[in-house]
């Protein structure tokens, strides 16, 4: 409004009553640059709300991860709406111990609904070779330690490998299933996933069923 306002002064002006040079000159050069700042002053926000922030993007941001690197027996660590999500590369042998010990599980079966449809079974993924988990005990939200080569033994009898939470004792199996009598409610969410060819899998949205 102040441009126009300025503009229509000086139109009228020129047309046949004289004005003082300098004052023009500064009323325009003042009139510029407070109009140049506001609307900078809009454009700022304006701007800023094209760029999506981070919250947004942790919030709803697939992630796709290669996993032609991962040795069998490893776990690695991705960030997935800013959790950590677990990816293991299980071992036939692991594989094979996973039905010895249901009768220490609170859920064995996964009738709680911690994962999607296709994770429903007893290792509780969608390639029995790998497992992915979200990272957070279902507890009180710490993140329980990957324990291997018999280390799991000391808390669950006979178990070699799984998941404990020091925090508060909750520990799970390499299917990410709770055992009984700790804290833990529940297993250990799956979040939805799949896998886009034998090397690469998309975490934070599954495959339509045709």
């Amino acid at each position: 409004m102040s441009n126009v306002s300025v503009d229509a002064s000086e139109s009228s002006q020129a047309q046949g009553q004289p004005q003082n040079n300098n004052r023009r000159r500064f009323l325009t050069v003042a009139t510029s640059v407070v109009g140049g700042l506001g609307v900078a002053g809009a454009a700022v926000p304006f701007i800023a709300s094209w760029n999506p922030s981070a919250k947004a993007k942790a919030a709803g941001a697939d992630v796709e991860v290669d996993i032609s690197g991962i040795e069998p027996g490893q776990l690695v660590r991705v960030m997935w709406r800013s959790k950590p999500v677990w990816i293991v590369r299980r071992t036939p042998e692991l594989l094979a111990t996973l039905g010895a010990h249901e009768d220490q599980l609170k859920d064995p079966n996964s009738e709680e609904e911690q994962q999607p449809g296709f994770a429903k079974n007893e290792y509780r993924s969608l390639k029995a070779e790998y497992l992915i988990l979200v990272g957070i005990c279902t507890h009180l939200g710490c993140s329980p330690q990957h324990l291997k080569d018999g280390a799991m033994e000391q808390y669950a009898e006979g178990v070699a490998e799984g998941f404990f939470c020091p925090c508060h004792g909750s520990k799970f199996d390499m299917a990410g299933r709770v055992f009984e009598n700790v804290p833990a409610p529940t297993n250990l969410v799956v979040p939805p996933y799949q896998f886009v060819d034998d090397t690469h899998v998309i975490i934070g949205s599954e495959a339509e069923v045709a």
